[in-house]
């Protein structure tokens, strides 16, 4: 996964992020910052998800990203 498309586009994404995970706080968002495994930690923690499911669940967050965001 290139973990750089939500780090290199944090701000833009931000919005888009808590729409799908609206479970997540705006402190979680202050601390996250990009930070893909911190965002997995803090999915695992709001859904009760496991790791692979919360890296997944990123994963193809990305993919729904048109070309703009890659670099």
């Amino acid at each position: 996964m290139n973990r750089d498309i939500i780090a290199g586009n944090w701000k833009q994404l931000k919005g888009q992020i808590k729409a799908k995970w609206g479970d997540l706080t705006d402190d979680d968002f202050d601390v996250v910052e990009g930070n893909t495994q911190y965002l997995a930690g803090k999915l695992q923690e709001r859904y009760g998800w496991e790791k692979d499911r919360a890296e997944q669940e990123i994963r193809d967050f990305e993919r729904t990203l048109d070309d703009s965001y890659r670099h």
